[in-house]
């Protein structure tokens, strides 16, 4: 692979990464850091700053007032903070960037796993990539019956076979959780 091809493909794999940041549903109780740009260099501190998603789903904005956030994506929720400064005639061409603190998201792990923790989620994480995150398996664990509560839905993996068929691997989300049964034999 000559240097230019190897370049591209790590941009490649970089664009994919922050698409799927950016794609990050929003919920309550989320953190997000908001940077205002293309508006006077006084009013950038009064904007800019860490806001978090209220438990109906709102962050509230100076001039603006409240803007739905809550399952929306980064980008969508991006555009609407622009759209609302503009259509209010308070900004003429805001820039709005909006980041989610890693920190802010995480994926629980419990039952038969030697740390059973909150592990900070990343856009890459994966079922087993939690796991490992949490010491792996207990001799006592049912490998075969994991289960993955996401979004009030129950999913059962076999994780024997996920090792076999990696690709088969679960990408997770902030906020699912992970219960590894306890084995009866």
């Amino acid at each position: 692979m000559n240097t230019k091809s190897f370049i591209a493909a790590i941009l490649l794999v970089l664009s994919a990464s922050i698409l799927t940041a950016q794609d990050a549903v929003l919920r309550a109780g989320d953190s997000l850091e908001v940077r205002i740009g293309g508006v006077p260099p006084e009013e950038v501190q009064q904007v800019s700053g860490t806001y978090t998603i209220d438990g109906d789903g709102f962050v509230n904005l100076p001039h603006i007032g409240k803007i739905r956030a809550a399952q929306a994506t980064q980008s969508e929720l991006q555009l609407a903070i622009e759209s609302g400064y503009t259509s209010r005639q308070i900004y003429t061409n805001p820039s709005i960037t909006l980041s989610i603190p890693n920190t802010a998201r995480f994926v629980n792990t419990g039952g038969e796993v030697k740390a059973p923790q909150r592990v900070p989620f990343t856009a890459d994480l994966t079922l087993l990539g939690a796991i490992s995150a949490s010491g792996g398996f207990t001799d006592f664990a049912d490998q075969g019956k994991v289960r993955l509560l996401r979004e009030g839905k129950v999913t059962i993996v076999n994780v024997k076979q996920v090792r076999k068929e990696p690709e088969k691997d679960i990408r997770l989300k902030p906020g699912d959780r992970i219960e590894v049964p306890q084995s009866f034999w």
